[in-house]
């Protein structure tokens, strides 16, 4: 258990739909965060607020399958401090599940972004 403090692990194991859920939350979260910040529109302090609901909401509905890294700086920082660090009794760092998190949200935010650029 000392990996989930980590880095995200997905319930259920099957790589075609781990990857797909982060391409989705990836995508929704850029496409999100791309409209929340035309310029002009501002909330002042709560500028943050919509992108943390919109983080919530995606950890509500599509976290449960993967652990909804949707950022890889998320995921592949701590899992490489995981595999450095002297832990006692601490497991393998699960290498095999470490593209998962990495590719999805690359391929999320790009089709993110073009999505908005096509629509802008």
């Amino acid at each position: 258990m000392k990996l989930a403090v980590f880095c995200t692990a997905p319930n259920i194991r099957h790589y075609w739909y781990n990857i797909l859920t982060e391409i989705i939350g990836t995508f929704v979260l850029i496409l999100a965060v791309l409209y929340m910040a035309a310029p002009g529109i501002g909330l002042g302090a709560l500028n943050a607020l919509p992108v943390a609901l919109v983080v919530l909401g995606l950890g509500l509905s599509l976290g449960g399958p993967t652990g909804y890294a949707i950022n890889p700086a998320r995921d592949l920082g701590p899992r490489i401090m995981h595999f450095l660090l002297p832990i006692p009794l601490k497991r393998n760092s699960d290498w095999s599940y470490s593209w998962v998190p990495i590719l999805g949200p690359f391929v999320g935010a790009a089709v993110a972004s073009v999505v908005f650029l096509l629509l802008a």
